[in-house]
């Protein structure tokens, strides 16, 4: 793998959703990523199509058993990184506890990834996204006046606030490692994180700006000026035309009545306006405001299906998305001048590297034969 990570190890303890994608970031910067799955089967997801687990490598060890443990063990000593997503206390009860990790290797970073945290009272309570970021306070802004929160799928806490925060944690334990020669855990939550995120709004609040209810504000769908649309075939579009020279393209564009428009820092009167945007927006096809709007100031795009978002002229010019074996997937992200990423290899079957991935970080045959005899690895 080429890319800004190239030669950086990390063992992935294998789980679901936030760990896996944070992983996922990190082999799509060209780090050696191995996961480490329980078993050789496989549940809902059929591995050819999780696409969180590309670049990586799959081993099968039983951590059931101490061999299975120990060969875990020593991956860590050759790693930079571990990583877990388990609900507290899983790990230590399976050897793989950071206090035993950090003493096979005193500089790794070793990343837990959980909803509520490795302390406080909800530590060890089941939860899933929408539970975290309700408690994060996050899901409470989103959504209509006057109607329920809308949870953005797993976006906001699974991997924005979760895995994004991780992966940002973790790279920054590896630089503090390789200044002082000494590793930490990394507690990366997915109710700090969602709250994190939220930190402009809360400055706005404290400024008076926001108000502490959904749909009222200037960025929740409160202003007429930036929302989503229904157009006259029954699609949508979004506006955002915040600043004033935008807004002015807006008006002009959509030949706007400034009689009735004109005002737009009126919050007062932003219901109003909202209700007439929408009829003089549905007075035309989504294709129509497109060809209309499309690439001026006034801060416009059409809302895409996840299809349609893959074939936008745009988006197929920087490739936004890439296909491998006939199914289109996101491209990995940021780019990079001069360590740009090898385009992600595809995700594997459960175990298909255990041997060669044992033998590059370090197993001689004989130890990865006795394994396969003991049942400790697959």
């Amino acid at each position: 793998m080429a890319g800004p990570l190239k030669g950086m190890k990390v063992v992935e303890i294998a789980g679901l959703g936030p760990g896996p994608f944070c992983a996922m970031l990190l082999a799509d910067m060209g780090a050696d990523v191995v996961r480490v799955e329980r078993s050789a089967k496989f549940g809902v997801v059929n591995p050819k199509f999780d696409f969180l687990n590309r670049g990586k490598r799959s081993v099968v060890v039983d951590l059931k058993k101490p061999e299975g443990i120990e060969t875990v063990l020593k991956m860590v000593e050759k790693a930079d990184i571990i990583l877990e997503g388990f609900r507290p206390g899983v790990m230590e009860r399976l050897g793989l506890g950071p206090d035993v990790c950090l003493a096979r290797n005193p500089a790794i970073a070793y990343g837990r990834m959980t909803g509520f945290g490795q302390s406080g009272p909800m530590a060890k309570a089941a939860g899933h996204d929408i539970n975290y970021i309700a408690m994060s306070g996050a899901l409470g802004m989103i959504g209509h006046a006057g109607g329920k929160p809308v949870p953005p799928v797993n976006l906001v806490g699974d991997f924005g606030g979760g895995a994004m925060f991780l992966a940002f944690g973790l790279l920054a334990a590896v630089l503090s490692a390789r200044t002082t020669g000494q590793g930490q855990v990394v507690d990366a939550t997915m109710i700090d994180g969602a709250a994190l995120l939220s930190t402009m709004m809360y400055g706005m609040m404290a400024q008076g700006l926001w108000r502490d209810e959904r749909g009222v504000n200037l960025l929740d769908t409160g202003a007429h000026f930036y929302d989503t649309y229904e157009t006259a075939d029954g699609k949508y579009v979004s506006i955002g035309s915040i600043e004033p020279q935008f807004y002015a393209e807006l008006m002009r564009l959509a030949d706007l009545d400034p009689e009735v428009f004109g005002s737009q820092m009126d919050v007062a009167r932003w219901p109003e306006m909202k209700e007439k945007l929408a009829i003089v927006i549905k007075g035309k096809t989504r294709d129509e405001w497109c060809a209309l709007m499309e690439g001026t100031d006034v801060c416009f795009a059409p809302v895409l299906s996840m299809t349609e978002a893959a074939a936008h002229p745009h988006n197929v010019a920087r490739g936004t998305f890439f296909a491998q074996d006939g199914h289109i997937q996101p491209a990995p992200a940021p780019r990079f001048s001069r360590t740009a990423p090898d385009v992600p290899a595809a995700p594997p079957e459960p175990g298909r590297d255990t041997e060669t991935a044992l033998a590059d970080w370090g197993f001689s045959p004989a130890e990865i034969a006795r394994l396969r005899e003991l049942g400790a690895a697959a």
